[in-house]
């Protein structure tokens, strides 16, 4: 069956500017283009629209998904498999937000006694289940099962202050950068400034700090398109000016 735009559109339940988007970024074309001048999509793009679909429900930047849905290894049927062990893994943590919020209304209406730890527990296995979705087979390959199973069982052990100072600076360091960027100097104050607070917001999850560790995760920032993406969001270019600072702070060589 062919579409049009607004037919799929419709069927996707997307906008038709979204799927214009697409065309004009080479991440969607239609199968061909009527005399009337209208793009028509068949069966195989409505299959690829579904992939970009679930990869930016699974919060994937459309230049990644353009990469890996065009790549000549790409198999569809190991990336829906892929798909539903995330959506599992986020099953699990709705549930959990679920649970805690009716243990809050609970709370509120005077059905249990509910402590600080409770009250929070949900969020932090979502940061844990967040990591894991993103960047999880990256960072156990690189740092093994063990070291990040360890980084989540402080998370888990965070109490609510902590929790609350480890958010906070995870803001700082992005409001930092973004100012230390535009001043074009990664040896600069402001931008050591960025890599100290880095180093801070780090060493809530890692057992012991190491300027060698550090740097191999700024430079990860770099060499993985899914760090350099939540980076480069708004400002282009300061996952590398970032990985720059904390090469100085660090006193490595490139």
């Amino acid at each position: 069956m062919e579409y049009t735009v607004q037919k799929l559109s419709r069927l996707a339940g997307v906008s038709t500017r979204t799927l214009r988007y697409y065309d004009e970024i080479e991440l969607l074309k239609p199968a061909r283009v009527n005399s009337s001048g209208y793009r028509i999509y068949g069966s195989t793009e409505v299959d690829r629209l579904q992939q970009i679909l679930f990869y930016r429900e699974l919060g994937v930047e459309l230049g990644t998904i353009k990469e890996i849905i065009t790549s000549p290894t790409f198999d569809r049927t190991k990336a829906l498999k892929g798909h539903r062990e995330k959506l599992l893994e986020r099953q699990l943590q709705l549930e959990a937000l679920i649970a805690n919020v009716d243990k809050t209304i609970a709370l509120t209406e005077g059905r249990i006694i509910m402590s600080d730890k409770e009250k929070f527990e949900g969020f932090k296995q979502r940061l844990i289940d967040d990591n894991e979705v993103k960047y999880g087979q990256e960072i156990r390959k690189r740092y093994g099962d063990d070291t990040v199973n360890k980084s989540n069982q402080r998370i888990k052990g965070m109490s609510k202050k902590q929790y609350d100072e480890v958010t906070e600076l995870a803001a700082q360091v992005i409001e930092n950068l973004h100012a230390a960027f535009k001043t074009g100097d990664p040896g600069g104050a402001l931008a050591q400034k960025t890599a100290d607070l880095h180093r801070q917001w780090l060493c809530y999850f890692w057992e012991s700090y190491s300027k060698e560790a550090h740097a191999g995760v700024a430079q990860m920032y770099v060499d993985d398109p899914r760090f350099t993406a939540y980076y480069d969001e708004k400002l282009p270019g300061s996952a590398q000016f970032l990985r720059d600072a904390i090469f100085i702070y660090t006193g490595y060589e490139k």
